[in-house]
């Protein structure tokens, strides 16, 4: 029998990425397995990635959540790493918790997942305890999102700030370029890479051809995010050609 689920996404007003990668996944898995999807979003204004524009947006992440909780999502994925990631260690937790409780209220309870939180517990599930990144952000927001994911108990041996500070540049970014910037990355102590640490740089076309290339768990935000929808919705957590944590092994 084919089920059908309703996704729904919390996304910033100027993310084009994350309703483009995640659909796609799942649309991928459709091919190999019964269940259907539809997708559903509400956005947060953001159009700079700085922490007082991601400060605003995430004040609005509990309208977000209402407006699809309307919908009777089957579940719910904020998918903005670094507004999360730019409130302190750990807020992925409270940001979780908080939004499921406005789905409680509002009659129709949803699991919620966050980028910030599904990229170090998908690490986790890998068993990466130190790990290569690449991010689009300027300097002091990188270092912030390293600091975020050490505070989780995972060691960043490397990282590369691409320093693009306009959400839209970053959206329109050739994922295939990852194949190259990757190759700057100092993965000698590394288990894992984190081909793109934030849900707007594309990066899903590069994700198998880079692990095969290195051998080593190749991971993004939205892949991660993805893995933990799957999980959310008791489903086996298996995407063709998006990497090791969704090849069907880690269920």
């Amino acid at each position: 029998m084919t089920r059908s689920f309703r996704i729904g996404q919390i996304v910033p007003s100027s993310n084009t990425t994350m309703e483009t990668e995640i659909p796609a996944m799942l649309r991928a898995r459709e091919a190999v397995e019964p269940e259907r999807f539809t997708f559903h979003s509400s956005r947060m204004r953001m159009k700079k990635v700085t922490r007082e524009e991601l400060a605003a947006m995430d004040d609005e992440s509990d309208r977000c959540a209402l407006e699809l909780s309307d919908a009777a999502v089957d579940v719910m994925g904020y998918a903005c790493l670094v507004a999360i990631m730019s409130r302190g260690a750990g807020y992925h937790r409270e940001s979780q918790s908080r939004l499921h409780g406005v789905t409680v209220e509002n009659g129709h309870p949803t699991p919620v997942v966050s980028s910030a939180g599904a990229l170090t517990e998908g690490l986790g599930v890998l068993g990466a305890r130190r790990v290569a990144i690449i991010t689009p952000y300027m300097k002091p927001l990188t270092q912030m999102v390293i600091e975020y994911i050490e505070a989780e108990g995972i060691q960043v041996v490397d990282s590369i700030a691409l320093e693009i500070p306009d959400n839209l540049e970053v959206g329109r970014r050739d994922p295939l370029a990852l194949t190259e910037i990757v190759k700057r990355l100092d993965i000698t102590e590394a288990d894992a890479v984190v081909l793109s640490a934030c849900v707007q740089m594309p990066s899903l076309a590069s994700i198998q051809q880079v692990e095969d290339s290195l051998g080593l768990p190749v991971v993004s935000a939205a892949t991660c995010t993805t893995y933990q929808i799957l999980k959310q919705l008791k489903l086996r957590p298996r995407v063709p050609n998006a990497g090791r944590l969704l090849n069907g092994s880690y269920g």
